[in-house]
């Protein structure tokens, strides 16, 4: 697909005035169901637009929850489970990163660096927390994101969750898509992967598979390759990540099988942090399991700091 940023609007404005965020259109047409308190709105930054889908608790707020979506994903991961967390009393928000779906896209590979994703991440935390540390949770490469932006910005934040992420990437562990991306674009990875979807209609697939082919189309292409060269890059920053001080929580499904669970499993060990399998969960826990996952969640993020962290799950 071409590249291209996303005008920004008026200035985003301070939390608390829900009806003052601007309202975007939905993106594709997963049945994510939008009310008053769930509501799809963008977040400007110099960048561009971000947008981002915000889900309210009908009472008292306990605290503001941010969620960064991983690789080939975008705020559409968590739409239907921030109104989970909602529910218990939690503020959340998940926004499309740079280069994704409907997010503002840069033209050009280099603003496309794990420092440029993370200083979204600080940015939109600062917007939609107004002032209060932000419980900040990152799905796989998300999780990347998320690691980078706490240890750029600790302050910023109450906690860190890293969802089915690792300690750093591997070399070659995308080498074929980055090859399909620089010579065909996003396009031909989708047909070489689904190529029972090739020349039909949205109508003649499902509801998923019709999003995520209209989502990989609509990703920049520059996006992909930056965020798969991320994840090649053998850093390990987990000693960075311990000096901050902040609270970690390491959870992954029990049949995850997009970054090694032994890895998770031992970077959980040298951050003292809690460690949680999540059961009947792969890589998504929060599609495949979302109430014990928002349990899980609810958990952590409304532990007492005084005290130890809950127990892992099983």
């Amino acid at each position: 697909m071409s590249d291209q940023t996303t005008p920004a609007g008026p200035a985003t404005p301070s939390p608390g005035r829900h009806s003052d965020w601007p309202r975007v259109a939905r993106f594709g047409t997963l049945p994510i169901p939008l009310t008053d308190a769930v509501t799809n709105v963008g977040i400007d930054l110099p960048v561009g637009r971000l947008t981002a889908i915000r889900s309210l608790p009908e009472g008292s707020v306990r605290g503001v929850v941010l969620l960064v979506p991983g690789f080939t994903g975008s705020k559409e991961d968590f739409g239907g489970f921030l109104p989970l967390l909602a529910a218990r009393g939690w503020e959340a928000w998940s926004y499309s990163q740079r280069g994704q779906a409907d997010s503002a896209a840069p033209v050009g590979i280099e603003n496309y660096g794990l420092e440029d994703f993370a200083g979204d991440a600080v940015a939109v935390a600062a917007l939609v927390g107004g002032g209060r540390e932000v419980h900040l949770l990152g799905h796989s490469f998300g999780g990347v994101v998320a690691r980078a932006a706490a240890i750029a910005s600790p302050g910023s934040f109450a906690d860190l969750t890293l969802l089915c992420s690792g300690p750093h990437g591997w070399a070659g562990r995308l080498d074929r898509e980055e090859e399909i991306l620089r010579s065909r674009g996003s396009a031909a990875w989708w047909n070489e992967d689904n190529p029972h979807t090739v020349g039909l209609p949205d109508a003649a697939l499902t509801a998923d598979e019709a999003f995520r082919r209209l989502r990989l189309g609509q990703t920049s292409d520059e996006q992909l390759l930056g965020a798969a060269a991320i994840l090649a890059d053998e850093t390990d920053t987990t000693g960075d990540l311990l000096a901050t001080g902040l609270d970690v929580l390491v959870a992954h499904g029990a049949d995850d099988p997009a970054w090694p669970q032994d890895w998770q499993a031992a970077m959980a060990g040298l951050l003292d942090a809690q460690y949680a399998v999540i059961p009947d969960a792969a890589h998504s826990p929060q599609l495949e399991n979302p109430e014990v996952t928002a349990d899980l969640l609810d958990g952590f993020f409304g532990r007492d700091p005084r005290h130890p962290s809950p127990a892992p799950l099983e």
